[in-house]
């Protein structure tokens, strides 16, 4: 018993560490944002699909908590189980929308924040998300895309205030601006007791010139208290 209460305060003080630690970086390193390259100005016409972008590296696990393994895992297991899947729309490039992309971090949390456990490889986190079902995964991604629209950094920027209707049907999170000069956007969720994700400076505009964009996110959207 004792060991098992010291192994989760151990883990809960690394989740807190890790909470405090991504929360400090995404404001420290906004700076960033401003150094980016401009997204272009014309409207994009590129057809290169997202789960194209998010199979480049290959469908493995890795050590990398800052790339996005874990939700590629996740399109391909709800497409698996369900091929008629509304998420299939992001192997369609021709079809204009915006992801916010959890990195594997965020997940790494999200997975501890509803299992009390500490996960400390990308397949166990995986496992741990699967498990939540296949249905709650499919509604986790589709909260995370916006159809219809190709939205670059530089129009989120502009765009303080505004709520996002999501694939999720009657699902919005709306878009806070906390700093235009210091780039800070934070996306507010359907739960209120999470902490809201940040836009990673790093990972802005993947895909840039397709009609399918792609920003990194902190932390997953949650689309109900979970």
């Amino acid at each position: 018993m004792t060991s098992t209460t010291t192994a989760g305060r151990r883990g809960r003080r690394g989740l807190r560490r890790t909470v405090i630690a991504l929360v400090t970086g995404a404001v420290a390193a906004t700076s960033a944002i401003a150094a980016a390259p401009a997204a272009s100005a014309a409207t994009p016409t590129g057809t290169r699909s997202l789960a194209t972008v998010l199979a480049a590296d290959g469908h493995a696990f890795d050590r990398n908590w800052y790339d996005f393994d874990i939700v590629d895992a996740a399109v391909a297991a709800v497409l698996k189980a369900k091929p008629s899947s509304p998420v299939s729309v992001l192997a369609d490039g021709s079809v204009p929308l915006t992801a916010f992309l959890p990195n594997d971090r965020a997940f790494q949390v999200l997975a501890a924040d509803v299992t009390h456990r500490w996960y400390r490889s990308e397949s166990q986190v995986f496992t741990a998300v699967a498990g939540l079902g296949i249905d709650t995964v499919e509604q986790v991604l589709l909260y995370h895309v916006v159809p219809g629209a190709t939205i670059t950094s530089r129009q989120a920027l502009r765009s303080d205030g505004a709520e996002l209707q999501t694939a999720l049907p009657g699902a919005t999170f709306r878009v806070d601006v906390l700093s235009r000069w210091f780039p800070i956007v934070r996306l507010v969720d359907n739960d209120r007791n999470d902490i809201n994700p940040f836009l990673v400076p790093s990972k802005l505009d993947l895909n840039a010139g397709n009609v399918q964009i792609a920003h990194g996110i902190s932390f997953v959207l949650r689309p109900a208290d979970l």
